[in-house]
């Protein structure tokens, strides 16, 4: 998320109320994630596992909550919880904003688009031209999307990322603030759930199918041209590049690639990154055809078992 205005590593520190390291005119331009960040971007981290990835990140501001040796042109802000003042900062800048109509008077709607009864249209949401939003679509601020999309009834669009942090007290949400982006010519199945991201974007890009009852989580990238049959499950921070096609009730961990005109099929369950090109099966997910001499192996177990016992 970039913020409305330049601010200054001062004014930031005085909005949390936590000391800093480095000049006061330091310029903070936005706050994002460790996967999204870019220069002027605050990121945060709250894990000695995670310092050397947040400190040499593109972020020029690291939220943290130990005092370090500040990498040359960067500055630091020393809390004793970044977790919580990053979303301090999150409804500082970008604060719930309750809805008073079912169309928010600050959508944009472009020609010939379709809105059928009782869908809810948040703030600043933008739906380009010859769209089709069925009935009982729930479309959540800053939501943007293409022309000739259709989105069929029941659908959530920018649901909160699930994202908490375990406290002693109970579970903790990072907040979100970010959007999520349907670009043109995508369908969209009944009962889906696309979650915005937490700073950045979640993307489904031109020309992308999906199903019926699929769930994609914050900051993942659907490419271009996709298939996704029903009941899939999309972790958050994945990346799916273009012509990729997931069967039903596939599976997918977060943080991981799967490249270009991967097929997975159904009942899958990716638990890493994946190359393109090819076919999976299985849980965790493999190359179909070692998979399935993996399956024609295990067949004949009963047959070897029967040989060694005729053996004895």
């Amino acid at each position: 998320m970039k913020f409305p205005n330049p601010y200054t590593l001062l004014q930031i520190a005085e909005l949390i109320n936590c000391q800093f390291i480095g000049d006061d005119n330091f310029p903070v331009l936005g706050m994002n994630e460790i996967h999204v960040v870019e220069a002027g971007d605050i990121v945060f981290v709250d894990h000695p596992k995670y310092y050397d990835k947040a400190l040499n990140s593109a972020a020029t501001i690291i939220l943290i909550n130990k005092e370090v040796d500040c990498p040359e042109g960067k500055g630091l802000l020393i809390s004793d919880d970044p977790f919580r003042d990053f979303n301090k900062l999150t409804n500082h800048f970008k604060p719930f904003k309750a809805a008073t109509s079912s169309i928010s008077d600050s959508a944009i709607i472009g020609a010939n688009s379709v809105i059928q009864p009782n869908c809810f249209i948040g703030h600043h949401v933008v739906i380009g031209e010859n769209c089709t939003i069925h009935s009982n679509v729930s479309i959540y601020d800053d939501t943007v999307i293409g022309n000739n999309v259709t989105i069929h009834a029941g659908t959530v669009l920018g649901a909160n990322a699930f994202y908490y942090k375990n406290r002693p007290e109970g579970f903790d949400r990072l907040k979100s603030c970010g959007r999520v982006v349907i670009e043109d010519h995508v369908d969209i199945g009944a009962n889906c759930t696309i979650d915005r991201g937490v700073t950045g974007d979640t993307t489904i890009r031109e020309g992308s199918k999906l199903d019926n009852q699929i769930q994609i989580g914050h900051d993942t990238v659907i490419g271009k041209k996709c298939l996704i049959a029903s009941q899939v499950g999309i972790a958050g921070c994945v990346v799916v590049e273009d012509e990729v096609t997931f069967w039903g009730q596939v599976g997918c961990t977060s943080g991981v690639t799967i490249g270009k005109k991967a097929v997975l099929l159904a009942k899958s369950g990716i638990s890493k990154s994946l190359e393109g090109g090819k076919s999976y099966f299985g849980v965790p997910a493999e190359d179909i055809r070692l998979k399935y001499k993996e399956l024609a192996s295990i067949r004949q177990i009963p047959e070897v078992l029967e040989l060694l016992k005729s053996k004895k």
